[in-house]
């Protein structure tokens, strides 16, 4: 028994799907597990290519009607016209134009024979809140591959030159005859690159490349958020043979702050209180994230009130409208308290059960209420 996925279930859409149905799933996947997308994740790429060889099939009419009355037996083998696919190369080299169509490019952008664009890399960066409120620029270190000094990037020993490749003809691709079926592939000797180092650079290996540690300035807009993504293009690991560099992709990280909590470009500020300021009203100190202001709570200001100050949030990275700063109140009830203050207390509890008005009943009297099933209303005065 076969142990390959279904090529239907690869792709997320029923048997009856419509090419063009079958055609926006492969887009959709591809542009999720695009290695450019995810660099060094060997997982990504292996359901890249596991969509890529579904795709390759059910895009076919004479492939997919196969496939639906044999499964993989039918596209398989000798004759089949499965899918060839040793690496994402090759994936590239067959479905480059459609990459092209939703802005991917052909993964490392490989030019017949030319060379390869190098890899993109990831690094993170740590900010707190004021920080990401300002904006920043901020250094760096990033490790990655440059083109080899002794070389130029060629590979080859300084007097000696790549020659072109025998085995492709110096094309990078080869043509694989299968019955009636004729595809073109990465050339396995060159690895498409169109030519072979013979006499290898001792310093690189024959790879063309070294290793660096390099410190970079980023600059950090104002309004960043938690898990947005910086991209710095060009920057990234230099390509193979001379290749033009990939980019360099930062995520950046937010500190939770103390006192705020973000939301969006709004800050959230829990604010506590006594029961004397929310009943006979209060003037705040108010912390900002730079400095602060001061906010008159009015008497019988109740918990949970929110007051908004505009402008007092965080900026839009954006650049739309700053975000505003939310005052909620909490009351505060105090664990313990002094003699006398319980006093006063106690006293002022005597004060309001004297003006309580007579067809108010405490939640106290409901509970009772409640437990005795002794309901007032059954029994009028």
């Amino acid at each position: 028994m076969s142990s390959q996925r279904d090529y239907y279930e690869s792709l997320g859409v029923e048997k009856s799907a419509s090419a063009e149905e079958i055609k926006k799933a492969y887009k959709k996947l591809a542009l999720k597990y695009h290695p450019d997308r995810n660099p060094g994740d060997q997982a990504a790429v292996e359901k890249f290519k596991e969509a890529a060889a579904a795709y390759d099939v059910l895009s076919d009419t004479d492939k997919r009607s196969r496939y639906d009355r044999f499964g993989h037996a039918g596209v398989n083998g000798p004759g089949g016209g499965g899918p060839q696919f040793t690496d994402v190369e090759d994936i590239f080299s067959n479905f480059g134009d459609l990459f092209e169509a939703f802005g991917l490019g052909g993964g490392r952008r490989r030019s017949r024979g030319g060379a390869s664009r190098g890899s993109d890399i990831k690094s993170s960066v740590t900010i707190d809140l004021v920080q990401a409120a300002k904006g920043l620029d901020k250094e760096i270190e990033v490790h990655r591959k440059k083109s080899c000094v002794k070389c130029s990037g060629s590979g080859s020993e300084p007097g000696h030159k790549p020659e072109r490749c025998d085995y492709c003809g110096g094309q990078g691709q080869v043509i694989q005859s299968q019955g009636f079926f004729r595809m073109q592939t990465t050339c396995p000797a060159c690895r498409g690159q169109g030519t072979i180092v013979r006499h290898k650079c001792n310093t690189c290996f024959g790879s063309g490349r070294e290793d660096e540690r390099v410190n970079l300035n980023i600059k950090i807009p104002a309004g960043i958020d938690n898990g947005m993504q910086l991209c710095l293009r060009g920057e990234g690991e230099a390509g193979p043979s001379g290749g033009p560099r990939g980019d360099l992709y930062v995520d950046v990280h937010v500190r939770e702050h103390s006192v705020f909590k973000r939301e969006g470009v709004h800050l959230l500020c829990l604010v506590p209180i006594s029961y004397t300021q929310a009943a006979l009203g209060s003037n705040l100190e108010i912390p900002l994230l730079e400095g602060k202001t001061d906010v008159e709570l009015p008497p019988g200001t109740q918990p949970g009130e929110v007051i908004r100050l505009r402008g007092k949030g965080m900026p839009d990275p954006r650049g739309g409208r700053t975000g505003d700063l939310h005052i909620e109140i909490q009351l505060v009830v105090p664990k313990k308290l002094a003699a006398e203050h319980e006093t006063l207390l106690r006293k002022l509890a005597e004060m309001e059960q004297a003006h309580v008005m007579p067809h108010q009943k405490s939640w106290f009297d409901k509970l009772k209420t409640l437990f005795t099933g002794d309901d007032e209303s059954e029994h009028p005065a």
